[in-house]
């Protein structure tokens, strides 16, 4: 296979080192990082879901999508991206990686997804969604590193509104976002009856606060919440910890 008749100006080709599958990626735009590994990993250890239907949103570069073909054994896997050319390379990504069959991507704005997919007919929805408030240090609101770290396209209801809309009655809900947001998920999730399960912190050291939140809900389940043991990401020797070698794949 000739990998390079996939890509576009300016693209490359990663090894995710994992089940010999690749993504492609534009080093000047955005490239996903560690959280997206993370959420794929929280979600794969924690659902009880065997196959059935998942729904990525805000897919990106389809990471997650991908990932998760490899770590589930989930029949199929929709991603849902905003950006015309970020869709076309996710969709690029999975021919690479010849998961037509396991995987596609739509291009549209989440908050019409309920013109592209059926209510309540997804086991499970993951989103590695946008961080930050609309305003916090945008320059220029069409860009896709800002689209991608700021409600300029959607927002955290329009997240959690699709969501309830999309996931069957006791179907899961992953999600990674930053810890200064989290009363502002754990609302929202109530609100659109998807109530939190699983909470876990992600600390860069053991000496170090949170830096990002690792949360699984479930819709129409009851009012219970376990917090997990942190995860800590390096340890004392400065390599990744065992748990993030045996859980997340690093």
């Amino acid at each position: 296979m000739n990998k390079d008749e996939y890509l576009r100006t300016g693209e490359r080709i990663d090894d995710l080192q994992r089940n010999g599958l690749y993504i492609i990626q534009h080093p000047e735009r955005f490239c996903f990082g560690m959280d997206a590994v993370l959420l794929s990993g929280f979600a794969a250890e924690h659902a009880s879901v065997s196959g059935g239907r998942i729904l990525d949103l805000c897919t990106g570069s389809g990471i997650i999508a991908i990932l998760m073909s490899a770590k589930t054994k989930a029949d199929h896997i929709t991603g849902m991206e905003i950006q015309k050319d970020v869709a076309d390379m996710a969709e690029r990504s999975i021919r690479l990686n010849s998961l037509e069959d396991r995987i596609n991507i739509i291009n549209c704005d989440i908050k019409e997804a309920a013109d592209h997919i059926d209510a309540a007919s997804f086991d499970m929805v993951t989103v590695n969604p946008p961080y930050f408030k609309s305003g916090h240090g945008i320059v220029n609101p069409a860009d896709t590193k800002t689209i991608s770290r700021h409600e300029v396209a959607c927002t955290l209801q329009d997240v959690l509104r699709i969501s309830a809309m999309a996931l069957k009655e006791g179907g899961y809900f992953y999600m990674v976002h930053k810890p200064h947001r989290l009363a502002d998920v754990i609302y929202e999730m109530r609100i659109h009856n998807i109530e939190p399960k699983t909470l876990k912190t992600v600390h860069p050291d053991s000496s170090s606060p949170s830096s990002m939140i690792l949360l699984e809900g479930r819709k129409g389940a009851g009012a219970e919440m376990k917090v997990e043991s942190p995860l800590i990401i390096y340890g004392e020797d400065g390599r990744y910890t065992k748990e993030m070698y045996t859980v997340y794949g690093y």
